[in-house]
């Protein structure tokens, strides 16, 4: 074994012949390990007795340009290429220097270059697209992406990439003109059919969105993302019972996620069945007691059922959390007031418009909480400070 020789070398300071595969072969281990170190001294060991060994050298530069040494790896690209100026990889560690520099254009035709070499361009095609994302032009980095999905049909991150940027030019018509077709040659792509129903699922095109994602759970039936999109498309579309069975299908299949908990219990809000929605809300903060949503909705289930001490208790959790969130003021000036705590939500309100929630419904609750409390003039002062805001609101009129 070479690497056992290698290592045997290192602690008793003999010195063995290794040939070049054998060098490369221990450097490449070490590199894949992380073992940044020990991948040096094999460099080092291997250049002394493969002096002239240059996929050695193209080594030692993917070394420098990891340890942030760009003159020194850029130095010695310079040397490989006036000994092999055809090397394709010395091109590839050129754009990489070049990228990591933020001098993008120059690492593309550094790349271009290397198309010139090779047989398998694949590997180039990822990496030009990569440059082009880096600049934002995502019609050229989309068209590379292309090339390597066209070279391997299996290249998920390609595919991946290519969505991404249909994403990012909003081009969604697009991108499910190019998945049918793609999917129209490989069928039994997963993948493919759950990105082609995110796509419908961001048009609205929500019957188009659920049979693409049936495809892809039955195409792989442990697909959880499948399910979690297939969910979220019969909500929408208010099937609301079988929404919940897919959720349930990804906390069986694993690990329980918050998402999935507080998705089944707005299922069984919305079914009106509020017992097995706080439930599952209780699930969602045991799981994650950081979960300010889910003491939020906690709050707003018992509030609705006119539970409003539990309700106090949960929107507290909530805003010990995030105390600046105006939602949970406001929701919390709403439970006071069902409590006839006047006080508790006068300052509530008074909170939201320091937080600079100027929202209608807050300066009438004030108004209301402030006549409860007596304090009539204070009360028109915020009557009128709402007809400033909200002049074209006859609500305020009639108040």
């Amino acid at each position: 074994m070479p690497l056992t020789k290698f290592e045997s070398m290192l602690k008793t300071n003999s010195i063995y012949f290794l040939d070049l595969a054998e060098f490369e072969e221990i450097i490449l281990h070490y590199l894949d390990t992380g073992k940044h170190t020990l991948a040096k001294k094999a460099i080092k060991l291997g250049l002394e007795q493969h002096p002239n060994a240059i996929d050695l050298k193209l080594l030692e530069v993917e070394i420098l340009i990891f340890d942030n040494q760009l003159e020194k790896a850029a130095r010695l690209i310079k040397k490989i290429q006036e000994i092999d100026p055809n090397n394709e990889e010395a091109y590839i560690q050129k754009a990489i220097l070049l990228s990591k520099k933020g001098a993008h254009k120059q690492a593309i035709l550094s790349l271009k270059d290397a198309l010139i070499y090779v047989d398998d361009k694949a590997d180039i095609w990822s990496l030009l697209g990569m440059e082009y994302l880096y600049m934002d032009d995502f019609k050229n980095a989309r068209l590379n992406f292309e090339k390597c999905l066209d070279a391997d049909f299996e290249d998920y991150a390609a595919l991946y990439n290519i969505v991404y940027c249909f994403d990012m030019e909003k081009s969604h018509k697009q991108a499910i003109h190019y998945l049918n077709s793609y999917v129209d040659k490989n069928p039994y792509c997963e993948v493919a059919w759950h990105q082609l129903g995110c796509q419908y699922f961001m048009l609205k095109m929500f019957k188009e969105a659920l049979t693409s994602f049936d495809f892809a759970v039955l195409i792989d039936e442990y697909f959880i993302g499948g399910y979690l999109e297939k969910a979220k498309t019969l909500e929408q579309l208010g099937c609301y019972n079988e929404a919940i069975e897919n959720y349930l299908i990804t906390l069986e299949l694993d690990d329980p996620t918050v998402f999935a908990y507080m998705r089944v219990g707005e299922c069984y809000d919305k079914l009106g069945t509020s017992d097995k929605a706080v439930n599952y809300y209780k699930k969602a903060v045991h799981e994650d007691p950081l979960l300010d949503k889910g003491w939020m909705l906690l709050a707003q289930s018992y509030f609705v059922n006119k539970d409003y001490q539990k309700s106090l208790y949960y929107v507290n959790r909530a805003l010990k959390i995030d105390e600046n969130n105006t939602i949970y003021w406001r929701k919390y000036a709403e439970i006071n007031l069902q409590l006839n705590f006047f006080e508790a939500a006068t300052n509530a309100y008074y909170k939201c418009l320091a937080l600079k929630d100027e929202n209608l419904a807050i300066f009438l609750g004030l108004s209301d909480a402030l006549v409860f409390l007596g304090e009539f003039n204070d009360a028109l002062k915020v009557l009128f400070l709402a007809y400033k805001k909200h002049k074209d609101i006859m609500e305020i009129v009639s108040s």
